[in-house]
């Protein structure tokens, strides 16, 4: 019989062994397959029955869940924590967008070729690289290639110059904040204020029908599933030990003869692949991408989903982005302008009481409960009662 472990850690090795794809193996089918084919036998007028805003409220939170496994490979796994994660999310948005303005076609506002916002502004024409994202496989690729590539070239600059830490932070958070600005502009051609919105098709599929949205919220969980087991294979082989050596002591990792250069470049840009993919999917289903995307707080939102989910654990960045949206979606709809209170609550509270994350809690109650639960009674109880008879005898 195996003994015991009143450290918990048994319970935390659990999670990692081919149980645990097990479980992720029905949750996925209950999240790509059930969900989406609920309504077809729950009636519409059940409790239960999941509305057109629902599940695409529900892809978009699986879109958030693709975008913290990004953040928690470069923040959790590599120790570098980027706080312009939002800048790429959007620049994903924004190359899909486009593809979408462009199909709108007469059945805009103005009835115009040109996407509504440039006949309001009268623009005589489409702009030079507006054209070829009427391909969809082009404008699916841009959503991949702009965000890579953005982040190969700023990432080679960063990480040649050896600037790491909070000054990375500082230096990433800047970038986001004059992006954003950018983006304001109307000269740009991408919307300005109100950004890309009021889309109509998609691969000429109506977003309005339900099975589009089923659809595409089936391809949101697709691409989690793909994307989980991705960064798993990563972490998991000598490149992950690589990036947490690095995440650990970086100036052991080069005195022990690698370059860490070129590892942090590699995660940073997959990690920045991950998110324009993450901000592909969320614009159809949410109907819109503008430069509030692209503001600080929500770089730094996307930070703390994966504290409080747990850091360094893909299946706590998943569980945090889950949470988080969640209560966030709740609040907002019950108490207006608590979420920040609350968000602010929520992380401290984390930080203090659960420094791991949520996915830890399994383990921490497990730990609690060895150590609250009464001692075995048996043939070691019976043999202290004497002991402890005499003991008050000769006293």
């Amino acid at each position: 019989m195996p003994k015991p472990d009143p450290s918990g850690e048994a319970l935390w090795r659990r999670l990692h062994t081919p149980r645990q794809w097990a479980v992720i193996g029905v949750l996925a089918f209950v999240a790509i397959v059930v969900v989406p084919l609920h309504n077809a036998w729950v009636p519409p007028s059940s409790a239960f029955h999941l509305s057109d805003y629902q599940i695409a409220l529900f892809g978009k939170y699986l879109t958030y869940a693709i975008l913290a496994l990004g953040m928690d490979l470069l923040w959790g796994y590599t120790g570098i924590l980027s706080l312009g994660q939002g800048v790429f999310f959007a620049l994903g948005g924004y190359a899909l967008g486009m593809y979408l303005m462009l199909h709108i076609g007469l059945e805009g506002q103005y009835h115009n070729e040109l996407p509504d916002f440039m006949v309001f502004l009268n623009w005589p024409k489409l702009p030079w690289y507006w054209p070829p994202f009427r391909n969809f496989g082009f404008a699916a690729l841009a959503s991949l290639l702009v965000p890579t590539g953005f982040a190969a070239l700023f990432g080679f600059l960063a990480f040649r110059s050896r600037i790491r830490g909070v000054y990375f932070s500082i230096i990433t958070q800047a970038l986001t904040y004059a992006l954003m600005l950018l983006f304001f502009l109307n000269e740009l051609g991408l919307g300005g204020n109100n950004g890309l919105t009021d889309y109509k098709t998609i691969a000429g599929f109506r977003l309005k029908e339900m099975s589009t949205l089923r659809g595409l919220y089936v391809a949101s969980g697709l691409t989690l599933l793909v994307t989980y087991v991705l960064c798993r294979w990563i972490t998991r082989s000598k490149l992950g030990r690589v990036l947490e050596a690095i995440r650990d002591g970086e100036n052991r990792v080069r005195f022990s003869g690698y370059s860490p250069v070129g590892f942090k470049l590699f995660v940073f840009v997959v990690a920045a692949a991950i998110a324009g993919l993450a901000g592909a999917l969320y614009v159809p289903q949410v109907g819109i991408i503008n430069p509030s995307r692209l503001d600080p707080a929500e770089s730094i939102e996307i930070a703390i989903w994966v504290a409080v989910g747990g850091r360094g654990t893909l299946t706590g960045a998943i569980l945090g982005a889950l949470v988080v949206n969640g209560l966030k979606s709740w609040l907002t709809t019950r108490y207006p302008g608590s979420w920040l209170y609350v968000l602010g609550a929520v992380f401290v509270g984390v930080v203090m009481f659960l420094p791991d994350g949520l996915i830890s809690l399994p383990r921490r109650l497990g730990e609690l409960w060895k150590r609250v639960r009464p001692g075995p009674a048996g043939p070691a109880a019976e043999r202290s009662r004497p002991v402890a008879a005499e003991k008050e005898s000769t006293s």
